[in-house]
């Protein structure tokens, strides 16, 4: 790349990815899902206009790290206490269902011997379909007037804490997947002293910050301090304990979460960084990385029969996890239904995984193919699935 190439491309990202999102946003289906297709048509499966440069890659782990910070910070700690029994099963299921036979699939098509790095890869292919997201299934149910039911919060309070177990399970992959060649037990070590080590200092900066929201709440150098707390926590994960970095910048906004002030200042300044440069850059490059022109047979017909099982693995666990609180069918299937949406979340474990080298770049398209379908069929339906619903089923 010529010296000042680089601001071409970033104009390019910029305005395509945004022009994207706005056509997609009026089908009813989010701006990331635009992201990805301006990366497709700006990168080697569309016109060949930009390849990944190191300066990409920068940018796009700086838009990770942040994305997951902001995760963090928006994570309800009291949504989480109140979501009960329901939502704890829920979630779980969510995320054992997802690993146990997504994972499995993965080793059906490309493996043939049980060995250790064989099984991390599985695994990881597991856990890229073990978080939900639920941007889209709240906005649907939202338009629907009925994200109050017994159904839309027991979904959200699952989702949240789906989020937080897919993250702690992506801590010890990454961990082990770095520890191939050493020792398991010392890399298990490695990932609770990195949770002791988030106890800690959680503990000493949320004591510090709850004294800046007294008196500085709204003080932008919060928001500088804060920021700078995110990329220490993904320097120590990465560096120190060989965690993936995003888990320490979702760590670090988890710790500030609950200062009421602070986390909506600090969470208003980096969406706004973030929704005008960094995201686009991190999503329009997974796009840009996916080449689909590169999917033989194979990889193609394992990317539709993965879309087709991490569907029915969220429909069935959480469904079923729903049916064994006694909720009724309707209830158990809109459950299950508005938990198949991947996003986000999915999309940072899969480029994380690429990094590790735990996905290989056959793999990477699709999983992004199968994260997509995931997305484009969940309001369809939900919406469908909903409308059935007598009012009764309603009632929290």
């Amino acid at each position: 790349m010529e010296s000042y190439e680089f601001l071409l491309v970033l104009a390019l990202i910029l305005f395509f990815t945004k022009i994207c999102g706005l056509m997609t946003e009026k089908v009813n289906l989010p701006q990331v899902l635009g992201a990805l297709v301006a990366g497709m048509i700006l990168g080697p499966s569309g016109f060949g206009l930009i390849q990944e440069t190191d300066f990409l890659m920068t940018a796009s782990e700086i838009g990770v790290i942040m994305l997951m910070f902001s995760a963090g910070l928006g994570t309800d700690i009291r949504e989480l206490k109140m979501a009960g029994g329901p939502a704890c099963l829920v979630a779980a299921l969510g995320v054992i269902f997802p690993v146990i036979f997504c994972g499995g699939l993965y080793f059906i098509f490309f493996e043939d011997s049980f060995t250790y790095i064989n099984m991390i890869k599985a695994i990881f292919v597991g856990v890229v379909f073990s978080a939900t997201s639920v941007s889209i299934t709240v906005e649907t149910l939202s338009e629907m007037g009925k994200i109050k039911s017994k159904v839309g919060t027991i979904i959200i309070g699952a989702a949240i804490i789906d989020d937080v177990i897919g993250i702690m399970v992506l801590s010890i992959i990454s961990g082990l997947s770095e520890g191939v060649s050493g020792n398991p037990l010392m890399v298990l070590a490695k990932i609770a002293g990195f949770f002791v080590f988030v106890a800690v200092v959680g503990l000493i900066v949320n004591a510090v910050f709850r004294k800046l929201d007294d008196y500085h709440g709204k003080s932008k150098r919060v928001a500088v301090w804060a920021l700078a707390f995110c990329f220490l926590m993904s320097y120590v994960a990465e560096k120190h304990f060989g965690i993936a970095d995003i888990t320490g910048a979702y760590f670090a906004g988890l710790t500030l979460c609950n200062i009421t002030k602070t986390r909506d200042f600090v969470g208003e300044k980096i969406s706004i960084v973030s929704y005008l440069f960094f995201s686009p850059v991190f999503f329009a490059g997974i796009g840009i990385n996916t080449n689909i022109t590169g999917l033989n047979p194979h990889s193609f017909l394992f990317a539709w029969v993965l879309f087709a099982v991490a569907a029915l693995t969220k429909v069935i666990g959480c469904g079923g996890a729903a049916k064994l609180f006694k909720m009724s069918n309707q209830q158990a299937l809109g459950i299950g239904v508005g938990m198949i949406s991947r996003g986000e979340v999915a999309l940072m474990v899969a480029q994380k995984g690429l990094m590790l080298n735990v996905v290989t770049p056959e793999i990477f398209p699709a999983l992004v193919l199968a994260i997509v379908g995931t997305v484009f069929i969940t309001p369809v339906l939900l919406n469908k699935v909903m409308n059935d619903y007598n009012e009764e089923d309603l009632l929290c």
